[in-house]
């Protein structure tokens, strides 16, 4: 008798293949059988005629922190996702030697948008090394699978220390070390090794993070360790230095896949012909036998902010200094001209890389503080500008002051139109991803990019087939990163798996809660159209709520293919 049989359900492999109208059958975690036989299981589920799918494998994800707290990682696996890779662009939390544990959780406050009281209260520090916290995450039992990089800034942060982000060329005996953190990294588990030289990346009190100082040449030393270790894969938040160009040497000497991930890449109506540059550049890398990838998300990359913390303004030099400023310390800035005129200044050169070039009709007004600025919400600064006959960087310092930072502003500045948007997601070089879940919850939640992607880009649009739209979700990401046996439905694969009404799946719009350790609020979506998600073959979400709670059957994953 088997564990588990899902009957009458719209089968998809995950490999592109036409579906399969029949039963799926589960035994000890693993897909037994499939098709129109009916054998005897101690649990069944009658789909109905819904659709199976391979649950949503998520390459882009910041739950390094909160999974110590909340080994759901939610939202994630409601929204489909069964496998999350943790450690994107360098900013793990380890190694963590108990001196700069407080570091690492400053930092990632700032860089990656988090509660900094939250992470105080809520980051379980039972580890220091990588292979203790790789154990400690197995012993959480997790609800989704989860995937582990080797971090950049956290091993130069560990080694270098209180220099790690003023001294850009560390000694031999620094890269030694280094390099010997990635190494047993690998060894111990690691999908690979991520870093950034991203210049919207700064750390707490406007710091810069420490890989965006580092030289090329010190990022590939330590991106070697993959060669060395003959797998694992490179994530780079690439920013304006981490060309295909400047990169290709790297990927040439170690032979393993780089993914970038750069806001110059996504579609911009003000430069339509930018981001395909990117794609065309890692085509014809691959055609030298250097494989390059983009990380492409399919959603508007869009943030929800106030000026208490305005992330998407960071990147310019006018805020460098003031990004950790409170409230208090942040309202006489902002009254000061001579701050706007340099902001100005900033607007009329950016440097390559910001996400705010001055499109004020992309910066809407979301949310007031004051009753009677309520006939203002879903307008853009661009039109209260001409209404008032303003200048729109005056108008919207002006009405953040008016109500103490509390005005809540979406800005609107990348990935925005379908065609564009769609050129990009469709190319060879595009991997579906980016969703940067467990991050910036002060402004979004893109967790449920998945189910974003099979509404709006399967259903609404019919850009892609429901198999490929499927597939590029599932076994696409996971065989680019060399998670074996997953991201398909086949005999003897892993069996997680997403049930859904094709109908009606997508997700809903963004709402706040406040659930943080602490009670620290976040963003958060919930799913449409999901009747089931199971990992490993146990069911983790119903489609109502979690059902492994404190028990669940995710794996922590610490072997890939080469």
């Amino acid at each position: 008798m088997y564990d588990l049989i899902i009957r009458n359900a719209e089968i998809h492999d995950g490999l592109g293949s036409a579906p399969v109208h029949g039963n799926l059958w589960i035994q000890d975690g693993k897909v037994a059988g499939i098709g129109r036989e009916a054998p005897e299981a101690r649990r069944e589920v009658d789909a109905g005629g819904l659709t199976l799918m391979p649950g949503i494998v998520d390459l882009h994800t910041h739950y390094d922190a909160q999974v110590t707290w909340d080994p759901t990682c939610s939202p994630s696996p409601s929204l489909g996702v069964t496998t999350c890779v943790m450690g994107n662009c360098g900013f793990g939390i380890v190694p963590s030697p108990p001196d700069i544990r407080d570091t690492i959780l400053r930092n990632l406050s700032v860089v990656e948008g988090m509660d900094l009281d939250a992470l105080r209260v809520g980051t379980n520090w039972r580890f220091e090394t990588f292979a203790e916290y790789l154990d400690v995450l197995a012993a959480l039992k997790p609800a989704p699978n989860l995937a582990v990089l080797a971090g950049h800034s956290a091993v130069r942060t560990a080694v270098m220390r209180d220099e790690a982000w003023t001294r850009e060329t560390p000694s031999e005996d620094e890269m030694a070390e280094m390099r010997g953190l990635i190494d047993r990294a690998l060894a111990d588990g690691a999908v690979g090794f991520a870093s950034s030289f991203s210049i919207n990346h700064s750390g707490y009190g406007g710091i810069p993070m420490p890989s965006t100082i580092a030289s090329v040449e010190e990022f590939g030393r330590l991106a070697d360790s993959l060669g060395a270790a003959g797998r694992g894969i490179c994530q780079i938040a690439a920013g304006g230095r981490g060309t295909v160009e400047a990169l290709e040497p790297i990927v040439a000497r170690n032979g393993r896949p780089m993914f970038l991930t750069t806001g110059a890449a996504m579609y911009s109506a003000s430069e339509p012909d930018r981001s395909i540059q990117w794609f065309e550049a890692c085509a014809e890398a691959r055609t030298r036998g250097n494989p390059f990838y983009i990380q492409i998300p399919c959603q508007p990359l869009s943030f929800d902010f106030t000026m208490a913390n305005a992330y998407p303004f960071h990147s310019h030099a006018t805020f460098s200094a003031i990004k950790a400023y409170g409230p208090d310390e942040l309202l006489p800035v902002y009254r000061d001209p001579e701050f706007r005129a340099r902001f100005r200044k900033d607007l009329e050169n950016p440097v390559v890389g910001t996400i705010f070039k001055g499109n004020w009709d992309q910066v809407f007004i979301a949310a007031v503080a004051k009753a009677e600025n309520e006939p203002l919400q879903n307008m853009t600064i661009a039109e209260l500008a001409a209404k008032r006959g303003t200048d729109p960087l005056d108008t919207m310092l002006d009405l953040a002051l008016e109500e103490d930072l509390g005005t809540y502003f979406l800005g609107k500045f990348l990935n925005v139109g379908d065609e564009g948007v769609g050129r990009l997601l469709k190319h060879e070089s595009g991997v579906i991803s980016l969703s940067d879940a467990g991050a910036h919850l002060i402004y979004m939640c893109d967790a449920g990019f998945g189910l974003h992607f099979l509404a709006h880009w399967v259903r609404e649009l019919g850009h892609f087939t429901m198999a490929e739209g499927v597939r590029r979700l599932t076994s696409h990401p996971a065989d680019l990163y060399g998670i074996a046996n997953r991201g398909r439905l086949v005999p003897g694969s892993c069996a997680d798996m997403l049930l859904f009404d094709p109908a009606t799946v997508g997700v809903s719009q963004p709402s706040r809660i406040s659930d943080l350790p602490g009670g620290g609020p976040r963003t958060i979506r919930q799913p449409t159209g999901v009747h089931g998600v199971w990992v490993n073959g146990t069911e983790v979400f119903d489609g109502t709520d979690y059902v492994a709670a404190g028990n669940g059957p995710g794996q922590v994953l610490r072997e890939f293919a080469a």
